[in-house]
Order: C-alpha cells, then structure tokens, then sequence
C-alpha cells in the first residue's frame, strides 16, 4: 500500500472526508510520527506495533569492486515491531491463502 493508496482508502471510509482532508490527515500522521522517531522517542500503536530507533555502532566494511576497507560510520535506524494482534491477524490470514486450493 503506497501512502497515495492510504489517503484513496481513508476518503472511502468516511465520507465526510474530502480528498484533500484525507491527504492532509494522512501527511499530519506521517509528519508526527517522523518527528517523534527523529527526536529518539518511541512510537506505540496498540494491537498494530511499535517504532523506535536501534543504533548500528561503527565498523569497518569492505568496498566490493576494489576490496579495500572502508571505515562505516555509526548510525540510527528506525525499526519496526508488530504487535500481537498484527502478527496473529498476519499469521491466520496467510493459513487461510494456503488453503485456497490454486486453480490451473
């Protein structure tokens, strides 16, 4: 789903929404949301997940076309966890995509 999708989706849903409030939500969302990560704090969505920020520490790689060592900064990452009821919905959604016997 691109963020265009989410705005179509979100205007469907509720229909005193116009296009552009749905796009201006969703922008709003999506701002707060990077700012939180950007400032070090977490992010939690109950039954959905969680964002927060891992820290890879320096270390030294390796350039692939000349083999010579390169010197890999530190850096932080933004990183996702799913709760519990999105993995479970996950998880019962792709068993019953299993069971769907394939037509030829």
């Amino acid at each position: 789903m691109t963020r265009s999708d989410l705005v179509e989706e979100l205007a469907a849903r509720f229909s005193q929404l116009t296009h552009r409030d749905a796009e201006l939500a969703v922008k709003t969302l999506l701002d707060a949301m990077a700012d939180t990560l950007v400032r070090g704090n977490r992010i939690e969505i109950r039954g959905f997940g969680s964002f927060s920020i891992n820290r890879r520490p320096p270390r030294m790689g390796r350039n692939p076309r000349s083999g010579e060592s390169v010197a890999i900064p530190e850096k932080r990452v933004p990183h996702f966890k799913p709760g519990k009821a999105l993995r479970e919905a996950v998880d019962a959604r792709t068993e019953e995509l299993l069971k769907v016997p394939l037509s030829s």
